[in-house]
């Protein structure tokens, strides 16, 4: 496997996990409060109180599904190809020479 099949790899997992974050985010926003996401933050109709805390909460569960994603991709990579993705061994090395 190569660092095209990473990037391709890399990049599914990342739409993958937007997906699933904006489902997560929508329910947990209907859940919290009952009533549908607003559709667009910037809206006049739309509070700064309710627009900053859709975008933390939104901003929080984007972020966590993005990780998961990328590192799903990644073992997947690893134990397909059996060595991590080209990208990440210079992180690899880097760490081992810090220590």
């Amino acid at each position: 496997m190569g660092n095209a099949v990473w990037k391709v790899l890399a990049i599914v997992s990342g739409v993958v996990g937007a997906r699933v974050a904006k489902a997560a985010s929508d329910g947990t926003w209907k859940a919290a409060t009952g009533g549908k996401p607003p559709a667009n933050p910037a809206d006049p109709d739309v509070s700064w109180k309710e627009a900053a805390v859709f975008a933390i909460v939104s901003g929080a569960i984007m972020g966590v599904a993005r990780m998961v994603a990328q590192k799903q991709a990644a073992h997947f990579y690893t134990k397909s190809a059996g060595h991590p993705p080209e990208a990440l061994k210079a992180d690899l090395q880097g760490k081992a020479k810090a220590k």
